[in-house]
């Protein structure tokens, strides 16, 4: 598909070009209407996080109770809800940038080919950021819809949380895909499963932190998912604060660093 890579030569060069960053996403979208299955990973993505809210936050929940955060008391759903939605922002765009990213880069060298025409490596990286961030706002906002209807969350709230959720899969998405390439082989996903399955454990998913003893508690708010969690969670709760900065600053250095890291990789590895 190496003809949808139409760009304006005339651009200065350090300059990220939005016509040819669209055209990475063009390329994006052209392989997903010609792989049906795609959609069935779409679908995946969406179902995995209402499952956990429904067996744990609904299920776990009649059997907890309501419960009291900063002096609020809650339902149960109420406040492991807006963690799956910053979950599900987190892992639907990590699928984007990390596997299928990395499949993209080792093995079908497609970025190889990409590079043949006048994109550049950061307007790959932003290119592949953008297209993960959109199919993952599919999952947030589609979840936001249930939450709503479940009275989990105003729809107020929920029109808050959006960008949020966008914030975070643009932090999350930026990380992974700097990590991709650092990747050896597919077996060095593994330690990343693992790494991402811990953060959907601690860090404030089903459990106040303040329940944790306090070492742990204070290295549970140095990872990125607490920050990701806390934000959304204060949006949809209507609870905002200084804090909901500190944590949206977080996230926003996530975006600068992981993308400056991927582009500054896909350079060096790519011999551009």
């Amino acid at each position: 598909m190496l003809t949808t890579f139409v760009a304006s030569p005339a651009r200065a060069p350090g300059r990220v070009s939005p016509g040819r960053v669209g055209a990475v996403i063009n390329r994006n979208v052209g392989a997903l209407r010609s792989g049906p299955s795609y959609w069935v990973v779409l679908l995946s993505g969406f179902f995995e996080p209402v499952l956990y809210l429904l067996s744990i936050g609904v299920g776990v929940g009649t059997l907890v109770g309501d419960i009291t955060v900063g002096g609020r008391s809650m339902s149960y759903a109420a406040f492991v809800a807006p963690a799956m939605l910053a979950v599900s922002a987190m892992t639907g765009v990590l699928a984007e940038t990390t596997f299928n990213f990395f499949h993209k880069f080792k093995y079908a060298k497609t970025f190889e080919a990409v590079l043949a025409t006048p994109v550049r490596p950061i307007e790959i990286a932003v290119g592949e950021l953008v297209w993960a961030v959109v199919r993952g706002a599919v999952y947030t906002a589609a979840f936001l819809v249930v939450m709503v209807a479940m009275g989990l969350t105003t729809p107020g709230g929920a029109l808050a949380a959006f960008p949020a959720s966008v914030l975070v899969g643009l932090a999350f998405g930026a990380v992974g895909m700097a990590m991709s390439t650092l990747m050896r082989g597919w077996q060095d996903f593994d330690l990343m499963s693992v790494g991402q399955f811990a953060l959907f454990l601690f860090s404030g998913t089903f459990s106040p932190v303040q329940d944790y003893p306090l070492v742990m508690e204070v290295l549970i708010q140095v990872t990125p998912l607490y920050h990701a969690v806390e934000l959304v969670r204060g949006l949809c709760l209507g609870v905002v604060g200084l804090g909901s900065l500190g944590h949206a600053a977080y996230l926003a250095a996530m975006v600068v660093g992981g993308l400056w890291l991927a582009s500054r990789r896909l350079t060096r590895m790519l011999c551009v």
